[in-house]
């Protein structure tokens, strides 16, 4: 018989949802059966909730649609919670549906009950309860509408397991509702010609949420007209085009002092989309809160983020679409040849800070992932999760097409194998390589059962240093040769991955990479190489040993 299950996921499909990443709960079997009747809807079965949650925000990230996810109760929820985390501090859209025990046990502490909207408001952008099966499409309708617009996050919907069993409701036309973006006024656009015509010393940095390549293309032609150099903010180094001569770097961890020294000498910074977070700004060292010395700029869509952190000269609510398009028709009248040697500086210091370095051991991770940037297509994916192979990583890839680059702003461990997943189903034509520590691997290492069930194609590199590299940095630098909780026993991760029928290889020399590459990328299956580093190459600008020296 038609339920309400059915009706949840017509709701759903009406809206263009085509992927929903799942493991399988009895509190939402309703909402299965809806989607074994979608037509365009398809369920990926995951091997761990939180590996769900980050498909989720991944899909979010690489489409720009909503990423779907249902989860079961309790266990269901704490394990979907850390995806949730990385989507409300990256800004992604996220819908995550949670089957939760019948309304006649509600407040009994019933098998597994939680309660949703108090547990969850701190760190989500809205979370209910449907509790009459008549109101899903406004609830499903608010859902999508709050996941999008403003400061774009995660949005969470109760679903009672009676309330879905029960009678379908009177279907009624689904559509998307209508989009509400910010724009500029033109006293902003003009009171910002005015700054940029007298300034000296300008830059941007990008970041945020709602980007497009369309929109990066306006940003860097109008930077190059008027040589502004352009700075991507932490781990969206994608939104520009890393070898546009307007290029500066990105503002993230191990920051080239040239790139640190412009923003803090800026005589007029533009912010544009970007929360200007901890990372960004250096621990809040290069801007200071709440009143910056630069003279600050700062866009974003969401007006409650405008004088949260930073009490900006000029704020401006508008979406990064919006205000970039807005930016492109101003005509400013500034010295473009006084500034063009400042531009032309900063892009030479960020290729220099791309050179290879001294790296100790037999593989030089720098070299490994500058062969990786050559070999790929500019349009390839890369992800990665959280730990120090990520600063080798995001500073030797060059990131030349949109969207290229998913990694988690939070610093989420785990995060690069499901977010590869993710990026191959939307993208299935394009290369996709997922890059992991050893530790992160583990972390969500089950999911590699996912990629080979849907028949997904994705490289996984881990880079295999025997730690917690990250922490035993940080335990180095403050107790140094006072060794707890970081050394780590791993498998044999090539042939881990042959039990699950990928393919795999273990790299021990810089100049194996290249060749298990191209194994891996010709392989037509799930592929993963194990690169085995030095724990001494912990960063690319010190040793172990130098960090440990330099504590004693």
């Amino acid at each position: 018989m038609p339920h309400a299950g059915r009706q949840l996921i017509a709701e759903l499909e009406a809206r263009g949802a085509s992927a929903i990443f799942t493991v399988p709960g009895e509190s939402f079997l309703a909402a299965l059966d809806g989607m074994h009747t979608a037509s365009t809807i398809r369920p990926i079965v995951c091997r761990q909730e939180g590996g769900a949650a980050m498909m989720a925000d991944a899909w979010g990230k690489v489409t720009g649609a909503p990423g779907i996810c249902f989860v079961t109760r309790g266990p269901g929820l704490a394990n979907a919670m850390s995806g949730l985390h990385v989507a409300q501090q990256d800004s992604t859209p996220v819908i995550l549906f949670l089957g939760l025990p019948a309304s006649q046990t509600e407040d009994r502490e019933a098998f597994q009950e939680i309660e949703t909207k108090g547990l969850l408001s701190t760190y989500v952008k809205w979370a209910a309860v449907i509790r009459d099966a008549a109101r899903i499409p406004e609830y499903v309708s608010r859902a999508y509408h709050v996941a999008m617009s403003g400061r774009r996050g995660p949005v969470v919907l109760g679903l009672p397991e009676d309330m879905l069993a029960g009678d379908m409701p009177e279907p009624a036309p689904a559509r998307l509702p209508a989009e509400v973006a910010a724009a500029p006024r033109p006293s902003d656009m003009a009171a910002l010609a005015e700054r940029l015509a007298k300034a000296e010393r300008p830059l941007v940095i990008a970041g945020g949420s709602g980007w497009s390549s369309d929109v990066r293309t306006q940003l860097q032609t109008f930077a190059r007209a008027q040589a502004i150099p352009l700075a991507s903010s932490f781990r969206t180094q994608d939104f520009i085009d890393n070898q546009d001569p307007s290029y500066a770097g990105s503002v993230g961890i191990g920051l080239d002092k040239s790139l640190a020294d412009a923003v803090r000498d800026s005589d007029l910074l533009i912010a544009i989309g970007s929360r200007l977070g901890e990372i960004t700004t250096g621990g809040y060292t290069l801007v200071d809160s709440p009143y910056p010395k630069q003279p600050l700029v700062h866009v974003h869509a969401d007006p409650d983020e405008l004088g949260t952190v930073y009490v900006p000269e000029l704020a401006i609510n508008a979406t990064s679409a919006s205000f970039v398009a807005a930016l492109s028709e101003l005509e400013i009248r500034g010295d473009v040849a006084r500034r063009q040697p400042r531009v032309e500086a900063l892009h030479a210091a960020y290729l220099r800070s791309i050179a290879p370095v001294d790296v100790p051991g037999d593989v030089a991770l720098d070299r490994v992932i500058a062969q990786l940037s050559e070999a790929l297509p500019d349009d390839a994916i890369v992800t990665n999760g959280a730990g120090n192979y990520a600063a080798f990583l995001n500073r030797f890839y060059q990131y030349r097409g949109y969207p290229t680059q998913l990694a988690p702003t939070s610093g989420s461990m785990g995060y690069g194998v499901p977010a590869a997943i993710a990026a191959k189903l939307a993208h299935p034509d394009r290369p996709v390589v997922a890059f992991a520590g050893d530790g992160c691997f583990m972390m969500t290492s089950q999911e590699l059962a996912t990629a080979m069930q849907y028949d997904l194609a994705i490289v996984i590199v881990v880079v295999n240093n025997g730690m917690y590299g990250t922490i035993r940095m940080h335990q180095e630098r403050e107790y140094p040769a006072r060794e707890v909780a970081t050394a780590l026993t791993n498998p044999d991760f090539a042939k881990f991955a042959e039990s699950f029928g990928a393919h795999g290889e273990t790299v021990t020399r810089t100049d194996g990479f290249k060749p298990a590459l191209d194994r891996a990328l010709a392989a037509g299956r799930a592929a993963l190489i194990e690169l085995k580093t030095d724990p001494e190459a912990i960063t690319p600008r010190q040793t172990l040993s130098q960090i440990r020296s330099a504590a004693t």
